[in-house]
């Protein structure tokens, strides 16, 4: 069966999610998470994509990223990135073959009904699984650098996450306030869906605009 067509056109956000083969550590320590971070900065910046949230999971990854100049800009910097860091991985940890599993799952994302919740959503994997409490206690995800202000080179603040205020200070108080509020669970269960699916995360209209510029 031919794969089904990724949809990626420049200047729409994108979520993006990686599992290892077979739920298998995809990071077994502090090394690992930090290659991995480097590879990120470099091949987004080679292939023009913002990468704006993201967290770094023990078995995968989520990303919230815009390719900017072209509709293959994204799979040019996973493919290059998945390959680059499976060769560090088994170098290091002296094994061969897969580390992940299969190409990775992409929603395009209407931004103005749902960009916000998937950077709440991205950031609050840890949260979800147990791992802490809240979403400042781990380190490998974009939420020290979106809601407290730490200063990062890795990640682009997208236009809607500047629209949160007119000042730094507003918009990072703004940005902590959403997480006061839960996402409902029809929300989560929506963007897994789609992402799993790889569907377009949005309205009918959204996708009518979207099926235009792809066809």
């Amino acid at each position: 069966m031919a794969r089904k067509r990724r949809l990626a056109p420049p200047g729409f956000a994108q979520h993006v999610i990686q599992r290892g083969n077979n739920r298998a550590v995809c990071f077994a320590n502090e090394s690992d998470y930090f290659a991995y971070i480097y590879w990120l900065k470099k091949f987004s910046i080679q292939f023009n994509v913002s990468i704006h949230a993201w967290v770094l999971m023990t078995n995968h990854i989520h990303l919230l990223c815009t390719p900017q100049l072209d509709n293959h800009g994204l799979s040019t910097m996973m493919q290059s990135l998945g390959r680059m860091y499976v060769r560090y991985f088994n170098q290091k940890y002296k094994r061969t073959g897969t580390l992940w599993e299969g190409r990775f799952n992409s929603s395009l994302i209407n931004s103005e009904e749902y960009l916000l919740t998937v950077y709440q959503y991205i950031e609050l994997n840890p949260v979800r699984a147990a791992m802490v409490s809240t979403p400042c206690e781990y380190k490998w995800s974009s939420y020290a650098i979106n809601a407290l202000g730490v200063k990062s080179t890795l990640c682009t603040p997208h236009p809607l996450y500047l629209s949160l205020g007119q000042t730094v200070p507003l918009r990072l108080k703004a940005y902590r306030a959403l997480f006061e509020t839960e996402i409902p669970q029809a929300l989560i269960n929506n963007i897994q869906s789609c992402s799993k699916k790889e569907l377009v995360l949005g309205n009918a209209k959204f996708k009518q605009e979207i099926e235009k510029l792809t066809e």
